[in-house]
């Protein structure tokens, strides 16, 4: 199988199982791409400049969409990596020329253009609307609307009440803008520093936080976003519900606005995302101390009496709402015995493993159980 996480635009392009995605929506390719996204999701930038080179070399080649074709010819990949080599050389201008066969004359000039525009756009881009490592005060100023600004300098956090009756609870220097009013159809804050944020539901209206290159998008919990202008991370924290989060990238704010579903990584309670606007690398984990959701911390479930340990992990899942993946099968003869009440998540699958000789890890906010299994 490729790894695509090292391939260049313009290699992307002329991928058969890309093309086959995007100029042909193939069912077997939109699955294996959604799920690649998913375990890639610092790769989208990758995919949109993929897709814009294959609609202008497409568009030059096949123009309707009957017409559409693969373009798999070593004569058009050849071309495209020449002129790749030709603008990769940014301390000059542009000035070699190529002779190319006359086939390809249209291909060959809509490739110049459009790797023209990339190369315009990663070395220096128009505007700050799809920069991703962008200040607090160069997302200010994009609003439309007049903002009210809150700051905490104090050490203690300070409450703010938003328009809509979300709360918020800013930490030690941090700063929050707001318009004094949430009309329209979405709910807009932007931030600097950590806030703990309540947000009354109202799922028709999405709440958007702005927070340095990251955008987390809701429509009624409580979560945590840290994002302090001189740190190179952004962490968002989930308390209750769900949330979503995305690199921000104009085209993806302009579609995740326009509805009130929740696109992009969801999280939910006892997960956190951590990131870097330098890479755009998403990492989503669980968090360091797990807490019990609500309704779970009264009802003492973790008394077992040689309970068999698939009752013992839907307990814990139930629980703390994180997923364990075991092999049912290979486990099926592991009992607990055991009163795991006061220990933290971690302690408790640590007693557990130890006691059936199974060990664990994270990995993309699931709990991985690995056994041999146990005697009957």
């Amino acid at each position: 199988m490729q790894d695509y996480r090292n391939f260049e635009p313009e290699e992307l392009a002329i991928d058969p199982s890309f093309q086959r995605w995007k100029l042909f929506n193939d069912p077997k390719e939109v699955d294996f791409w959604q799920n690649w996204l998913v375990q890639n999701p610092d790769k989208q930038d990758l995919i949109d400049k993929a897709h814009q080179l294959l609609r202008a070399l497409n568009g030059a080649y096949a123009p309707t969409t009957s017409d559409r074709v693969l373009l798999s010819d070593r004569e058009i990949q050849h071309e495209i990596q020449r002129l790749h080599q030709s603008l990769d050389d940014t301390d000059k201008p542009v000035t070699k020329w190529y002779r190319f066969t006359p086939l390809r004359y249209g291909m060959a000039a809509s490739i110049v253009v459009m790797l023209g525009v990339f190369w315009r756009y990663i070395i220096h881009p128009p505007c700050t609307k799809n920069k991703v490592d962008v200040t607090y005060s160069e997302l200010i100023t994009e609003s439309a609307r007049p903002l009210k600004e809150v700051t905490n300098p104090n050490a203690a956090p300070r409450l703010v009440s938003l328009p809509d009756g979300s709360t918020l609870l800013l930490k030690a220097g941090g700063r929050i803008s707001y318009a004094e009013d949430f009309q329209g159809p979405i709910r807009e804050v932007y931030l600097t520093g950590e806030a703990f944020f309540e947000v009354h539901k109202d799922p028709d209206r999405p709440f958007f936080v702005y927070a340095k290159g990251l955008v987390t998008k809701v429509l009624g919990t409580s979560f945590t976003v840290q994002a302090f202008e001189n740190d190179k991370q952004v962490k968002v924290v989930v308390k209750t519900g769900k949330v979503s989060v995305f690199a921000r990238n104009q085209t993806e704010l302009t579609q995740q606005k326009a509805n009130s579903k929740l696109g992009g990584i969801v999280l939910t309670p006892n997960q956190q995302i951590v990131f870097s606007p330098t890479n755009t690398s998403l990492i989503k984990s669980v968090v360091e101390k797990p807490s019990l959701l609500e309704g779970i911390a009264q009802s003492k479930p973790f008394q077992f009496k040689r309970t068999p340990i698939a009752e013992v992990f839907a307990t814990l899942e139930k629980a703390y709402g994180i997923r364990i993946v075991f092999d049912e099968d290979v486990m099926k003869s592991c009992y607990l015995t055991a009163a795991l009440d006061d220990e933290p998540l971690f302690e408790k699958l640590d007693l557990i493993t130890q006691t059936i000789n199974a060990r664990y890890e994270q990995l993309d906010a699931h709990i991985i159980i690995d056994s041999k299994g146990c005697e009957p």
